[in-house]
């Protein structure tokens, strides 16, 4: 007798995605075998040198854990895929410290991680600031210790239990913002540094995660944050999802995801076009023409606009879709207008057919 359904799915979504990793492994270790590195070849010409040490034969694949149904469902995966396959398993717990006995918490779910055998295990506290809200500070807080617990390990992936119903409640949360396609793509199934993080339950609902949970007596904690009112996503959650599904029916949550990948490949296709006119919109000197900028489909056009403004030193996480329409009127509804101020000191103008953007 084979196992749970809803354990059988979640060991096959991360299966999927441990085989892209050993495949990705694979290939960048070819690569490096066939690519003289400069100390040997220098050794070569008459000094001797120690061989640089070869990357593993086996890649680590960690998980990130909180201790709730969905990590301890992709945990549990992991350990049991993960052998079969010639990968090495560990698991990361992030103590944000904003709950009182969170550290406490944080070691119970380092030692149920440990009880999987996986290995390494680390529990990394971590200080949330106050920048952009508490959801982004502590979301920044924790992707930023999972990068370093990535780079100390030499960790080739790192999983995230992130579900269908997540990518729903981010596809929601986009459209409020009001941000454009590239906000109602939400998660990517690969994201990160070199596509460091993998999301393999976007395909799965939260109760499959859970039940998983159930059927193998794993304990779950349930975050009070994910119910409180305070917290946007959870009120979306909570409140703005079982609205919906009320008003217009089940489905919602597989419609919206199916949005999400719907508009990450528009999304996508835009950027690689934006990418390919950037050079074409630009004179001998690399400065942007406003007729030839004039002339590319809004879509591109913004996106082009995007990168220059990028690339002149305005964040990415600061520049939102306002800014970037008041530097398409430089464009599309020139009247004489006077500099547009961006986030990061940055300004645009326009002199003499040019648009000039650049750090004030």
């Amino acid at each position: 007798m084979g196992p749970h359904p809803a354990v059988a799915a979640i060991r096959l979504a991360v299966r999927r995605v441990l085989h892209d990793v050993l495949t990705e492994h694979t290939r960048s270790a070819d690569h490096s075998r066939h690519t003289p590195h400069p100390e040997l070849a220098e050794a070569g010409a008459g000094r001797q040198r120690a061989a640089l040490p070869e990357r593993p034969d086996t890649p680590l694949v960690l998980v990130a854990c909180s201790g709730g149904a969905d990590s301890m469902a992709l945990a549990s995966a992991l350990a049991f895929e993960a052998p079969k396959l010639a990968v090495r398993a560990g698991g990361i717990t992030v103590d944000h410290g904003l709950q009182d006995g969170s550290d406490t918490r944080a070691a119970e779910v380092a030692d149920r991680l440990a009880a999987l055998r996986l290995d390494p295990v680390e529990a990394v506290a971590v200080r949330v600031g106050h920048e952009g809200g508490p959801e982004a500070a502590a979301r920044d807080a924790r992707y930023a210790a999972l990068d370093a617990a990535a780079e100390r390990h030499g960790a080739a992936a790192v999983l995230l239990g992130h579900t269908r119903d997540d990518q729903a409640e981010t596809v929601l949360l986009g459209l409020a913002r009001g941000s454009g396609i590239r906000s109602l793509s939400g998660m990517a199934a690969a994201s990160g540094p070199a596509g460091r993080y993998r999301r393999p339950f976007l395909q799965l609902d939260r109760q499959t995660a859970r039940k998983a949970c159930l059927v193998q007596s794993l304990p779950v904690w349930d975050d009070p944050h994910n119910i409180d009112p305070a917290y946007t996503r959870s009120r979306l959650r909570h409140e703005g999802l079982p609205a919906l599904e009320k008003a217009l029916g089940k489905g919602v949550v597989e419609a919206l995801a199916r949005t999400a990948q719907l508009s990450r490949d528009d999304a996508d296709a835009l950027d690689t076009w934006a990418a390919e006119a950037d050079s074409a919109v630009r004179d001998d000197a690399g400065r942007l023409e406003c007729a030839k900028l004039y002339a590319l489909p809004p879509a591109v056009r913004r996106r082009v606009l995007r990168r220059a403004a990028m690339a002149a030193g305005s964040p990415a996480g600061s520049l939102f879709a306002r800014h970037i329409e008041e530097v398409d009127r430089l464009i599309t509804g020139w009247r004489g207008q006077r500099a547009i101020n961006l986030p990061g000191r940055v300004e645009a103008m326009r002199q003499g057919g040019r648009l000039v953007i650049r750090q004030s």
